[in-house]
């Protein structure tokens, strides 16, 4: 990879990846997908990326897990959770243990979308 930074988004539903990838594409960022968080783990491993926009639920692994691996093979990646679920201010403060930067509720607005990666890239 190039020293531009990497984003990772990992959702398991295809057209959320779709929608990630082409609108942060189209702002120069460069975005690659994962579609469950084995794949999310393996793609970390393998890109580094320097963030991470997350689902929290999805298929096979839990967020724990996935956060404990990511936290086991020293990834530095910023995490923003994009979800449908609503988190209470104890999950955000339990979960923030990692290196979560934000929280995004889907559905998203797109400039919001940008806005916050870009803010969470500086």
């Amino acid at each position: 990879m190039t020293k531009e930074k990497l984003i990772l988004s990992v959702d398991d539903e295809i057209d959320i990846r779709n929608t990630v990838k082409s609108v942060l594409s189209d702002e120069g960022l460069k975005v690659i997908t994962a579609k469950n968080g084995r794949d999310c783990i393996n793609k970390v491993k393998k890109y580094k990326p320097h963030l991470i926009l997350l689902d929290i639920l999805m298929p096979g692994i839990t967020t724990k897990q996935i956060l404990e691996e990511l936290k086991d093979n020293k990834s530095k990646a910023k995490i923003i959770f994009l979800t449908v679920v609503r988190l209470s201010e104890i999950s955000k403060k339990e979960i923030s243990k990692g290196n979560m930067a934000d929280y995004i509720e889907k559905p998203f607005d797109n400039k919001d979308l940008i806005k916050r990666v870009k803010k969470a890239l500086k």
